[in-house]
């Protein structure tokens, strides 16, 4: 018998039918959630994934690998410059093609820089819905910050575009360090300063803590990933245990939880946003010391110098080539994933050797966490669902994909 979704004439007088989005400023951007209430208790959720759906796999299947770079600026856009770095890696795997080792230190500074830059997002509007709107500037003025840096690097604040297929954009320019290294002696401060706002005040752990409380077996079977996993109690950060870029050369830790509710999941971000200024401040030392290229030197992947272009023959061919006919790929399936703001970013491409790919898949780490709403907030007040919604981060562009 087919089943048919609830409405108020079905109801009885102490049941309704409500829409949580897409305009609703909690929900911050198009996503819609069909709510089922008695008075104020939630009887049930239904998140309606794919309600921002643009086909950006599908777009993928008529791009060239090059050409994909700025679509995954437009999935989680509050890190794009990690979205850049996994992509880059997956087309990477696909043709056995190391990078040079400054390219690898300088994607390892911008991703971690994304981070924190991610995490102050969640925190501080989480901390906004709830109602505790201080935090929020303290945390904003250094994400202002972060973005200055974000444009000397790429040239753009948000959409950043920074990877090549085997290295950078660009590298970074000479005022960048000065600005990190005042960045680095003022997070730390900022972080201390919300954490007063916060971590110990009466109303901010009523909100937060037992709230959207989940176990490491339920948050395994959903499949989450990221802080939202590791607030449960499960150590899995693919850094640690699939080291990329030359993770394993640095020296940090991976907080986690014990309670996996809103309050774990925000203790957690707040140490992981300490232990990427840990991994930054070892990224400016090892710069000042490493030099050379950002990009590989092999013009049957990447462009040559504008210089050659313009004055060697061979050099504008491969720059006519690329740029028409894109790089030569193997032909073969890849998956790689790296750890993201929000948990595991996978790439899965399949490539038959011609100049786009045959398959693109995204797996963003948002869409096990957002499927789990229903059974996180059943049974708890309106309000809870607003506070379990933001501990999510679910960022609409990365789940609908």
């Amino acid at each position: 018998m087919e089943r048919t979704a609830p409405t108020l004439e079905r109801l009885d007088d102490h049941r309704m039918i409500v829409n949580l989005g897409p305009s609703h400023p909690s929900t911050h951007g198009t996503l819609r959630i069909v709510l089922e209430l008695e008075g104020e208790y939630v009887l049930s959720a239904t998140p309606e994934i794919g309600y921002l759906h643009r086909g950006v796999e599908k777009l993928g299947e008529s791009l060239s690998y090059a050409q994909f770079v700025p679509l995954t600026d437009r999935l989680n856009y509050c890190s794009s410059l990690m979205n850049n770095v996994g992509y880059a890696q997956a087309v990477e795997k696909l043709l056995d093609l190391k990078i040079p080792p400054r390219a690898e230190l300088i994607r390892v500074l911008v991703s971690e820089l994304a981070r924190i830059g991610d995490h102050i997002v969640c925190v501080g509007i989480n901390a906004v819905d709830i109602g505790a709107y201080t935090a929020f500037l303290y945390l904003f003025k250094e994400r202002e910050t972060l973005y200055d840096l974000f444009e000397m690097a790429a040239g753009q604040r948000m959409h950043t575009s920074f990877t090549r297929i085997g290295g950078l954009f660009r590298d970074l320019p000479e005022p960048f360090l000065p600005l990190l290294d005042q960045f680095l002696e003022s997070m730390p401060r900022s972080i201390d300063e919300m954490e007063r706002l916060l971590t110990r005040n009466p109303i901010w752990v009523d909100r937060t803590k037992g709230v959207g409380r989940i176990s490491a077996e339920q948050a395994i079977g959903w499949g989450y990933t990221g802080p939202c996993l590791r607030s449960a109690g499960v150590a899995q950060d693919l850094r640690k245990a699939q080291p990329y870029l030359g993770y394993e050369t640095f020296d940090f830790d991976i907080p986690i939880g014990t309670c996996g509710d809103v309050y774990d999941r925000y203790l957690v971000r707040t140490e992981e946003m300490r232990q990427s200024l840990r991994i930054v401040e070892q990224c400016a030392r090892r710069l000042r010391e490493v030099s050379g290229p950002i990009i590989v030197d092999d013009y049957k992947v990447a462009l040559p110098p504008k210089e050659k272009v313009y004055t060697r023959m061979e050099s504008l061919i491969h720059h006519f080539k690329l740029v028409m006919h894109g790089i030569d790929m193997p032909v073969g399936e890849v998956y790689s994933a790296t750890e993201a703001a929000n948990g595991e970013l996978g790439f899965y491409l399949v490539s038959d050797g011609a100049k786009s790919p045959y398959r693109i898949h995204v797996r963003p780490p948002c869409f096990p966490i957002f499927s789990s709403l229903n059974e996180q907030v059943k049974g708890r007040l309106i309000a809870d669902v607003i506070a379990i919604l933001g501990s999510m981060n679910v960022i609409a562009g990365e789940l609908d994909r």
